[in-house]
């Protein structure tokens, strides 16, 4: 993708992908790389400041004899996810009707 991402769009979808289950973080990692290009090294800030924010939570399931930790989307987090597909929606219409005005269906 040739456009830069800001913080408030990967906390989206951050927290889209957790609202479909509770994953670790390799797996998210690799969920969001199928639409954008994020290293592990950006995403875990992420992850320490939604906690922090009180929009997912963590725990550890035992793995291979070692902890796994796992991000779960709180309620709060559900709410916010709400907002920023609404704000999303908004925002995705504004850009197409600028950018693609007048583009019949391509």
């Amino acid at each position: 993708m040739g456009f830069q991402i800001g913080s408030a769009l990967l906390d989206a979808c951050v927290l889209s992908v957790l609202s479909k289950g509770d994953t670790y973080g390799y797996v998210l990692t690799q969920t969001m790389k199928q639409v954008m290009d994020i290293s592990e090294s950006t995403l875990y800030p992420v992850l320490r400041r939604l906690q922090k924010e009180d929009y997912l939570r963590t725990y550890d399931q035992p793995f291979q004899g070692r902890n796994r930790r796992y991000y779960a989307i709180t309620n709060e987090g559900k709410a916010k996810c709400e907002l920023y597909k609404r704000d999303w929606i908004i925002y995705k219409n504004q850009v197409d009707a600028l950018l693609c005005e007048g583009d019949q269906g391509e």
